[in-house]
This record gives C-alpha cells, structure tokens and sequence, in this order.
C-alpha cells in the first residue's frame, strides 16, 4: 500500500450491510425473509448493468425500489390493494436508508483519519441516499467526500465513475486504493488503474483472478489498508 494517498470504499455490502434492511422486517416475512433479500440485492445489482448498457440511467432509489416489487412479486408479496404488503415495502424501502455498518467500519475509518489518510465512498448510491446511510450510521465526519455515480450519469463498473474520484482528490489512480465486496466492482477499479483490495466477507470463489492476485480480505482491517504489520 506504499504511496497510497486516498482509500475509497464502495458503500453497500462493503461498509454497509445489505442484509440489514430485510433483517430488520424478517419476522413480517417468514421463511422466505433471506431468499427475498438474496433476490432484491440481485436484480438490484442486474438493473444497474442493464440500464448502463441500454443507456437510461436512473438513480439508485428507482432501481433499489424496482427490483424490490420484482422481489416481493416473487414471493407472493406484492398485492398492491393488500395494506400488510404495502406497509412492507415502505418499511423496507426505509430501511434501506438506514442500514446497518459492518462491525468493524468505524474503527477502521477512525484510524485512517488517524493516521491522515484521506477517505471516501465511491457508489452506486444516490447523493441523497449516501447522506442518510452515512448519518444513520454515524459516520459523518470520517469521510473526505461521498461520491455518487449521479455524477456520471452512468453505473459501476464503467471507467467515468472511478474517474469521479480521481477527479475529485487531484491524485493518480495508482494512489488511490479502492475497496469492495464486489468483486466485479474490485475488477473495474483495477482495470482502471487503482490499487484494489477485495473485501470477501462470504468467501465466495475467487473471480477476476483476484485471489490470485493477493488483494482478498474477510474484512476490513486499518493495518491492511495503511500498510502496516498485523498484531
């Protein structure tokens, strides 16, 4: 990590749990409450990549909420006229404002700032939607800038939104270490030029060539970031 001026993190599944949202409702849902959540993070995901390549763009909150209905029409849960399901979606959408930081985040910030690192969020999410989370998990204040892809117009993994942040901190890529649990987002960053680290939480099988290339974690760690040995 030498030379490393700026770490940019991607913000859902990196700093912020998913999961949480659905978590928070699982007991209105049932047996279906992790499925659902698995399937609402996907097409979620999928929705991005089809309408960057389609060329009509909309913001995180449009395609967070699209691919929830999608969800929830999967499993039965999307009657429009029935007041529990209505009242669900709401409950969930609001939670996804509000979801939960990973446990080890604040720390990790608090000794990056620490050490003068600067920091920053590079994702998908709105402006709007970056603001909340940030403030429900009181992060405020350990982050240099919240960077949106709304800048760009278009979603990860395309080269302009990595771009944003190079444009933003005046550094090169190369000085710039990003961090996702995506791995698709670690290979467009590195693709770009960043320095990369893959944070796996799940231990999923290695893409990209990834875990071959020595830049996989389980989870965020300050001593990995700044360079430094483990205790």
């Amino acid at each position: 990590m030498a030379n490393v001026k700026v770490c940019v993190f991607d913000a859902y599944g990196t700093v912020f749990d998913v999961h949480s949202a659905v978590r928070a409702h699982a007991a209105k849902i049932g047996a279906n409450a992790d499925a659902l959540s698995r399937l609402w993070r996907t097409k979620q995901l999928e929705y991005t990549w089809v309408r960057s390549l389609m060329r009509q763009h909309a913001d995180f909150a449009a395609v967070t909420e699209a691919s929830l209905d999608f969800a929830m029409a999967s499993f039965g849960r999307a009657d429009k006229a029935d007041k529990d399901d209505k009242a669900l979606r709401a409950a969930l959408l609001e939670a996804y404002l509000v979801l939960d930081a990973y446990p080890e985040v604040p720390a990790v910030l608090r000794a990056l700032k620490e050490a003068g690192m600067a920091t920053a969020i590079l994702s998908n999410g709105s402006p709007a939607m970056l603001e909340r989370v940030v403030g429900s998990a009181r992060l405020e204040g350990l982050f240099d800038a919240l960077i949106s892809v709304e800048e760009a117009g278009i979603y990860k993994p395309d080269p302009r939104v990595y771009q944003l942040a190079v444009d933003r901190f005046g550094v090169a890529a190369t000085e710039m270490s990003f961090q996702s649990s995506n791995a698709w987002d670690v290979a467009g960053a590195r693709a770009f030029g960043m320095r990369v680290m893959w944070v796996n939480r799940t231990g999923q099988p290695d893409e990209y060539g990834l875990a071959a290339a020595n830049v996989e974690v389980r989870f965020l760690a300050a001593n990995v970031l700044l360079g430094e040995p483990g205790p």
